[in-house]
């Protein structure tokens, strides 16, 4: 049992290190755009990379749900319902991994990456993506000490 945790931490430490890849690429799109708050490139690029931050924790939500063998079963709501399913403690089975105050910003990260998506004649607005971006960073703060102790509590250097 000890093998398939550390290979789990190992992919979860990976993971982790994609996640904050694209939080150093947002850091430096969010300063070029508020330096150019008309360029609808940048604003795009950021609003990508705001998508591809929240797949990105996603993929590691799943890992956490395939590992723990707790599963999300249905397509409709499955986004919401592996979010909420990461607030939640799991006696038994595992720690929660958010705090509220990350799930309720993630919550607005996939409802951005939700319109991001199905918006095809949206055109974004800098002000916007610049206020999304500003959240994501201060989720970044948050994730990192929910993310620290949920694996002390998974090694048992935490009773959470």
């Amino acid at each position: 049992m000890e093998e398939r945790i550390n290979i789990f931490l190992a992919d979860l430490e990976s993971q982790k290190k994609e996640v904050l890849k694209i939080y150093s690429s947002l850091d430096s799109k969010v300063n070029e755009l508020r330096k150019n708050i008309n360029n609808e490139d940048l604003t795009n690029s950021l609003a990508y990379k705001l998508h591809n931050l929240y797949s990105a924790y996603e993929d590691m939500f799943k890992l956490i749900a395939e590992f723990f063998e707790n599963q999300i079963e249905g397509a409709t709501r499955y986004h919401i319902d592996l979010l909420r399913r990461m607030k939640i403690r799991i006696n038994g089975i595992r720690p929660n991994l958010l705090s509220d105050e990350s799930f309720n910003l993630l919550d607005e990260l996939r409802g951005f990456r939700h319109l991001f998506r199905h918006a095809y004649g949206y055109e974004l607005e800098a002000e916007r993506i610049i206020r999304v971006t500003e959240k994501a960073m201060t989720l970044k703060k948050i994730f990192e000490m929910d993310f620290e102790l949920f694996v002390n509590s998974i090694i048992g250097k935490d009773d959470r």
